[in-house]
């Protein structure tokens, strides 16, 4: 690996604006890397290099002018359920295999006026449902840590394309810790800010009321960048929020000596937690001490009930969301002869089995006579989970927890489990549920593998969340990439 496919953006933009890189070469240098680990770790549904290089010409242009702005120049991936107006946008379906959506996504269309370099869309599980990138319709991807193991999901392509050095940073989207648990599994640091923060605009809808779009990147300092460049109103996304953005990055000051710092006793004693994965935690705990933090017991008794929760509100929003998905407007279509045959072959046969087991049970939760029992039940319970996080940063500042209570699991190993699938996300859908932001950061390993532990902070408090997160990455350094990539044994999927 070339040390240009090792910068952080910080680093590069340092290095463009005094010339000693080009955008060019940089553009090269991650397309001959994708090029060379694509084969063992499939990241990419499409990668875009020729539309790289012709964006890395047009930024060494700008910087040329003076003209540079924080991405201008920076390889970029994007999870391939961001509408791209010059690359397919296939939600990882059969049932938009080739679909080109005649506009950007307002979070592409954001990076692109800042010149950023965007290398392809990146593979996730299909319609963002998922935790392994298993249920993608193409293939699986795999972690760069070891590739006969998943790189969690759903954005699993853009945590591995990070920790792999395909792109220096990429997007993906969080709907109950699709960005913060894939993050954690590669090794990578994975923000998702407050429901409302960012734009949801062309961002292909799986649960509306729980989708926010965020960062994946090797440093929280360029957590800090990425946000700052897609964060802000869009009146084109009716729940984006009218509130200022900060400058994140000024909140870096790696001082949090007397922040309030919650430790959360319903997140450290959870059945199937992996020993290794306390331990690194229990240590990352007292490293926020010895850096001058004081740890602070709370309580958030409702969050045990977030993950059922979770299950009734992401399928409910996914199977209205999908009822456009039909055959007739766009995308994959089966003729049956008749209208009706013709929709429901086309859905049989277009939608994977994830997909619709998730149609189904939001179908059911949302029928007549279930509607009370199930959705409105589960919006109550959510209202209580959002009511324990208020009631804690009364006290605290931020509250930790593990990212995930296991390490990333081989592939294969929980394919027929859904239940065992979805508790991969039981530490990440309480903030989902409740609408605040998290990021995963590094903090040790286990197995050989990652470990990540989380920082939340209250709505909007993405600055709070950045200072305490950047604090303890430069206190701890834990590398973010592997030294080399491994062959995958076997014939991958």
């Amino acid at each position: 690996m070339t040390e240009l496919t090792r910068l952080t953006i910080a680093d590069a933009r340092r290095m463009l604006d005094s010339r000693e890189i080009t955008a060019t070469e940089l553009a090269e240098a991650h397309i001959s890397r994708a090029e060379q680990v694509e084969p063992t770790i499939r990241a990419f549904i499409t990668p875009m290099f020729e539309q790289a290089r012709a964006m890395a010409a047009n930024a060494d242009a700008a910087i040329a002018r003076g003209e540079s702005q924080p991405l201008t120049g920076i390889p970029i991936g994007l999870k391939d359920i961001l509408c791209t107006i010059d690359a397919p946008t296939t939600a990882a379906s059969k049932m938009l295999d080739g679909y080109r959506p005649p506009f950007d996504a307002t979070v592409v269309e954001r990076m692109r006026a800042q010149g950023a370099v965007f290398v392809g869309k990146l593979n996730t599980d299909e319609f963002a449902m998922g935790s392994s990138t298993e249920s993608s319709a193409f293939f699986t991807t795999h972690n760069p840590w070891d590739p006969e193991r998943v790189p969690g999901g759903s954005s699993g392509g853009s945590a591995a394309s990070v920790a792999a050095g395909e792109a220096m940073a990429a997007l993906g989207s969080d709907t109950g810790g699709s960005i913060r648990q894939p993050a954690g599994f590669c090794g990578v640091v994975g923000l998702k800010p407050t429901y409302g923060r960012v734009s949801r605009w062309g961002l292909m809808a799986f649960a509306s009321s729980l989708d926010q779009i965020g960062p994946f990147t090797r440093t929280t300092e360029d957590a800090a960048i990425v946000l700052g460049a897609i964060a802000g109103h869009d009146s084109r996304d009716s729940t984006s929020a009218q509130i200022e953005v900060p400058d994140y990055r000024a909140s870096l000051t790696g001082d949090i000596r007397g922040m309030k710092i919650g430790i959360a006793r319903e997140f450290s004693d959870v059945d199937g937690m992996d020993p290794g994965v306390a331990a690194a935690c229990e240590a990352a705990y007292a490293e926020f001490e010895r850096l001058g933090a004081k740890l602070v017991p709370v309580s958030l008794p409702f969050s045990k009930y977030a993950l059922p929760t979770y299950y009734i509100t992401a399928p409910a929003e996914a199977s209205a969301n999908l009822a456009r998905l039909d055959g007739i407007k766009y995308g994959f279509s089966v003729d049956g002869g008749s209208v009706i045959d013709s929709y429901l072959r086309t859905r049989g046969e277009g939608f994977g089995p994830e997909v619709k087991r998730r149609i189904m049970l939001g179908t059911y939760a949302l029928a007549s006579g279930y509607y009370d029992a199930y959705y409105v039940k589960a919006q109550k319970v959510r209202t209580l989970i959002k009511r324990d996080y208020d009631r804690a940063f009364e006290d605290v500042d931020v509250i930790l927890a593990p990212t995930s209570p296991t390490v990333a699991f081989r592939i294969g190993e929980r394919a027929d489990d859904p239940i065992q699938m979805y508790l991969s996300d039981i530490f990440t859908i309480p903030a989902n549920m409740a609408g605040l932001p998290g990021i995963a950061i590094p903090c040790g390993f286990s197995d050989g593998m990652p470990v990540s532990l989380q920082v939340l902070g209250r709505a909007f408090g993405e600055p709070e969340t950045l200072r305490v997160a950047y604090a303890y990455e430069q206190a701890t350094q834990w590398p973010t990439m592997p030294d080399s990539i491994a062959p995958v044994t076997g014939d991958p999927r």
